[in-house]
């Protein structure tokens, strides 16, 4: 994964490992949640959300979007370090394990304010800002190894080939794209490097992401003035891709004496690269060029849905985010991208509920990078032949 900006560092601790089948992680959890947490739980909520839905179909899934078996997992990644936290309600009630992930699960998927989750929860705003933070500060250590890039390769040949599956693109390893993270700033601060081109402040989250809408590498915390051009660039990504440390894997024989790299592709607002195919531009293309462009377009799409999942999902970072802290939101957004490739890990099927659509960044211009490198430019007329049938 890549940096993100305004992370403090950490003392480094292993991670712990899931069995191979990760759809067995909940009933890992060192202790099961009580089966009457959530009857109990639920007579506590007040407000609009117990209006919404009545008292007798009130269902943890209507709440939190998530399965009732995704939540148990996560309560047992960030047991051992919100367990002890003392918060209480305004009662005086002390908040258990699971009323913690569940005020914060809260916050982050209906993206409403504090004031609002705490008048639900019975709560003040306070509490309902600290939980929720405490509860991005465990994520960002406990869930980290569920946002990764692919580190044994039997896991890369298997993308590979699904990429493939996809439009026919060979070797391909990612879909790679850009998204903003809306905000409300200040005048003082929408006067400079945060206001984008189309006026708006915003901070960009840069995503590869597998065939599956995992994401396996992120970057986020940079200005929304910056191109998508200069944020791959300045991304540890970038510099490991262009050390030959990542992107590194056997090559794919196409014809006897034709092989072709590991890459990924993205849209026309990144420089074409030898690891990176963006399509051909211009208005009268050949055959085989616009052939080229129809499936790499329709390869790329996964992570363009991916972001569209992500924000439907976790709403805090969809709307335009208040004055939030701009070395707290990397954070977030960074937990949020774990949440998202933890919902898919679980097979959690509330996913399938939610439409999907192409756009994740509304009333936003296609950008265009004029960069094409020789080796670049290379491998992608090696794949046009390909397709056109015309390699020897």
């Amino acid at each position: 994964m890549g940096p993100i900006r305004g992370m403090k560092r950490r003392r480094k601790t292993e991670p712990k490992k899931l069995d191979q089948n990760v759809l067995a992680a909940a009933q890992l959890s060192p202790q099961p949640q009580p089966l009457d947490w959530w009857d109990e739980f639920r007579q506590q909520i007040t407000g609009p959300l117990s209006e919404s839905v009545s008292s007798d179909a009130m269902k943890f899934e209507s709440v939190f979007k998530i399965s009732r078996r995704t939540f148990n997992y996560i309560c047992s990644l960030v047991k051992e370090h919100m367990g002890n936290r003392n918060f209480s309600t305004k009662n005086g009630k002390r908040l258990s394990l699971p009323d913690q992930v569940a005020v914060a699960l809260r916050r982050l998927s209906s993206g409403e304010s504090l004031t609002h989750v705490g008048d639900s929860f019975g709560m003040t705003q306070t509490t309902v800002a600290q939980v929720t933070w405490r509860f991005v500060e465990v994520m960002e250590e406990r869930g980290l190894h569920h946002l990764c890039w692919p580190k044994e390769q039997g896991e890369m040949e298997e993308i590979k080939s699904k990429f493939e599956r996809i439009r026919g693109l060979p070797n391909c390893c990612g879909a790679i794209d850009i998204t903003h993270i809306m905000m409300t700033l200040p005048a003082a601060d929408s006067s400079h490097i945060w206001l984008n081109d189309e006026k708006n402040c915003s901070m960009t989250l840069q995503a590869v992401v597998d065939p599956g809408m995992r994401f396996r590498n992120i970057v986020t915390g940079w200005p929304g003035s910056l191109s998508d051009d200069i944020v791959l660039r300045s991304s540890g990504f970038f510099k490991l891709c262009e050390e030959g440390i990542c992107l590194n894997g056997q090559k794919m024989v196409l014809t006897e004496g034709t092989e072709v790299r590991e890459y990924i592709v993205g849209d026309s607002g990144f420089p074409l690269l030898e690891w990176l195919m963006t399509p051909y531009q211009g208005i009268k293309l050949s055959d085989d060029k616009s052939e080229f462009n129809k499936r790499l377009c329709a390869t790329q799409m996964v992570a363009r849905r991916a972001f569209v999942r992500l924000k439907q999902m976790w709403k805090l970072i969809q709307g335009a985010l208040w004055l939030p802290d701009k070395n707290k939101l990397p954070r977030i957004v960074l937990v949020c991208c774990i949440l998202h490739n933890i919902v898919i890990d679980m097979e959690d099927q509330m996913q399938d509920e939610m439409p999907l659509s192409n756009h994740h960044d509304s009333n936003y211009n296609h950008q265009s990078c004029e960069f094409a490198d020789k080796a670049g430019s290379l491998l992608r007329d090696k794949l046009s032949l390909y397709f056109s049938g015309q390699l020897p």
